[in-house]
């Protein structure tokens, strides 16, 4: 990653600017690590409660009409 940074007139950075590459890979990056971390949280929850895929495929439907 090479970013250029802007500066204030003191010098100190207050921008960064990516190359559009390095900034979708960084996005891609960001949203497998948010899954990783929602899939371990699950995970790691006790007295889980199963549901069968086609019903729980419905929920999710139900969620995202709303």
């Amino acid at each position: 990653m090479h970013p250029q940074f802007i500066t204030d007139t003191k010098g100190k950075k207050i921008s960064a600017v990516l190359p559009i590459k390095d900034y979708e890979m960084m996005l891609e990056q960001l949203d497998e690590l948010a899954c990783i971390k929602e899939y371990d949280k699950a995970k790691s929850k006790k007295n889980q409660q199963f549901i069968p895929l086609k019903e729980a495929l419905r929920q999710v439907e139900k969620i995202r009409r709303k």
